[in-house]
């Protein structure tokens, strides 16, 4: 018997042709890859079939991981979106802020420019005013209905001066002092205006209501013509007012004529023209009730 160290390893046959059965497969292997090999690089389409096979093969679980991409992609992008969605409304919200306090700057400025062309208009009429002043303030709390204005006699004012806004008429000087003077208002429950429809001759007197509003009253009764939103003007009866200066819109029709609102609102007029008197001679025919006291009182005095 033979030494134990002098055994070999592979002493089993069957081990000993597993081994040989290894290398042989493995030679054959290594033959038929290299012949694969020079197949490929001498005529490279002699596997394209065998290709498409395995491509056809592949494809079910490349599509499956395209699925899976994709969704992971959507829902990456859906998480982002909304976190920009989020900051971009923020910046919208900012933006239009500012663009609506821009609107209204701008507003502001076209009022402003409106307002200043309206007094050079003013300036510019046909009738050369006797002073541009403010409308400093009115009796709103009262039952009668006044204003004062920041011009008086140092002016050259006088009692019964028409006072008019860029919109129209607001009324007329009633008190005069040095540098300031009291005006009776339209909507005064003793003011009374003779006007006429702009569209055609008309003729109504608008007398204060003592509310804000007007009451036109028609001077012969019959048929009542006039119409909600017709415009009344001077019609310069009673020497204070030229004519065709705007008063007020009917807003509602009576039976002896209407109701209206008028166009030149004191507590919207910054500033207002005095005005001369348009025809002084007729003048103290045609007094309100007011101005005939007033005039007494001046008389006496």
């Amino acid at each position: 018997m033979a030494p134990l160290s002098s055994r070999r390893s592979g002493h089993s046959r069957r081990a000993q042709f597993s081994v040989f059965t290894g290398y042989v497969i493995a030679g054959i292997g290594a033959l038929i890859g290299a012949l694969l090999l020079g197949i490929s690089l001498w005529h490279p389409a002699a596997f394209s079939g065998l290709r498409g096979v395995a491509r056809d093969a592949a494809e079910p679980a490349g599509q499956g991981t395209a699925v899976v991409r994709e969704a992971r992609g959507g829902l990456v992008d859906t998480i982002s979106g909304y976190f920009r969605a989020g900051q971009q409304n923020a910046e919208l919200r900012d933006e239009l802020e500012l663009a609506r306090v821009r609107l209204a700057e701008a507003k502001a400025v076209e009022q402003e420019n409106e307002r200043l062309k309206a007094l050079l208009g003013l300036r510019e009429s046909e009738v050369e005013p006797v002073a541009i002043t403010r409308l400093v303030g009115s009796s709103a709390s009262s039952t009668r209905r006044f204003a004062y204005v920041g011009a008086g006699s140092n002016e050259g004012v006088t009692i019964g001066m028409p006072v008019r806004s860029p919109d129209g008429v607001v009324g007329r000087i009633l008190e005069v002092s040095n540098s300031s003077a009291r005006v009776l208002l339209l909507t005064d429950s003793e003011s009374v205006l003779p006007v006429r429809r702009a569209a055609d001759n008309t003729v109504a007197f608008a007398e204060g209501r003592g509310d804000g509003l007007l009451r036109i009253r028609l001077i012969n009764l019959g048929i009542n013509p006039i119409k909600e939103g017709d415009v009344f003007v001077t019609s310069g009866a009673g020497g204070y007012y030229r004519p065709g200066v705007s008063v007020a819109i009917a807003t509602e029709v009576t039976s002896d004529g209407a109701v209206a609102r008028i166009v030149a609102d004191p507590a919207a007029a910054d500033f207002v023209s005095i005005e001369p008197i348009w025809q002084p001679e007729a003048v103290t025919s045609s007094a309100t009730p007011a101005e005939q006291r007033l005039s007494e009182e001046d008389d006496d005095a």
